[in-house]
């Protein structure tokens, strides 16, 4: 399927969505990376400008270039967009929870779920003010191998591009900008992070997403064994890793939003699809 195809598509599942549930704003986080960035251009094509707000959350963990990135890409839309920095609510999560967390101190998965999850309340808060929807911005490489947080960033009413690879996103994004420039170059060319803890990067966690993609596509949209995707020549080391991690994170795909289903293979069941 073309990219242009999978635009196409898109555009129209989120319209469809809307009109289905009488709906006509969209409330979207924006990073600064590629994801959220892709989500609200498909925002704004489907339901006009007016009716698509960004929120911009920074921590004390967001780059600089992630905060301007994230600025070009509403100022490249004309959206209404806020910026809401959460470091001293985080903080303050921090400071309450001190006394359970007793010596454990040390910072690990439950600091960075926490950002995420107070990102996830704010974005709840503005959707509930204004009568809109919060559209989530993960992709089907994330989805796979559980690099989200349940009630923190897979929150939302409808997953926009939850059947994209995230290469597939790269490929839309540079879709969009075809016809006039919409995601920042920036965003474009750097290197994916969820910025969680300092210095974060996707590839701490995960394989590189031209490596792990594929392995992917040939277990969920092939159906292929672990064991056939290794004689079709991928490496065993990593197939192993990428199964082992898919099957201790399924439990997350039970209590995810819907997604906007793509190909023939979308990961979740068929009553978590809306169909475009």
């Amino acid at each position: 399927m073309t990219s242009e195809i999978i635009h196409e598509r898109l555009i129209e599942g989120l319209r469809q969505f809307f009109l289905q549930n009488k709906k006509t704003d969209a409330v979207v986080g924006l990073s600064g990376g590629i994801d959220s960035a892709v989500v609200a251009a498909l925002a704004v094509e489907a339901l006009g400008k007016e009716h698509v707000t960004g929120v911009l959350m920074p921590s004390q963990y967001s780059t600089l270039h992630s905060v301007a990135d994230a600025v070009m890409l509403a100022e490249n839309l004309d959206i209404t967009h806020y910026l809401i920095p959460i470091e001293s609510i985080y903080h303050t999560f921090i400071k309450e929870l001190a006394p359970v967390f007793g010596s454990r101190k040390k910072m690990d998965v439950t600091e960075e779920n926490l950002q995420a999850r107070i990102r996830a309340t704010l974005l709840m808060a503005v959707s509930n003010k204004y009568d809109s929807l919060v559209l989530n911005t993960s992709n089907k490489s994330e989805l796979a191998m559980g690099y989200g947080t349940l009630y923190g960033d897979l929150i939302g009413a409808l997953m926009v591009i939850g059947d994209l690879y995230k290469t597939q996103v790269y490929d839309t994004a540079r879709c969009l900008n075809h016809s006039r420039h919409v995601v920042p170059l920036n965003t474009l060319h750097k290197e994916p992070s969820a910025e969680l803890r300092p210095g974060q990067k996707d590839r701490d966690t995960l394989p590189p997403y031209p490596v792990l993609d594929p392995i992917l596509h040939a277990l969920i949209d092939e159906q292929l064994s672990p064991d056939e995707a290794i004689q079709k020549g991928f490496d065993p080391t990593t197939v192993g890793r990428v199964v082992r991690q898919m099957e201790r994170v399924a439990f997350k795909g039970h209590q995810l939003p819907l997604l906007l289903k793509i190909g023939d293979r979308p990961l979740l069941g068929s009553e978590k699809w809306f169909v475009c």
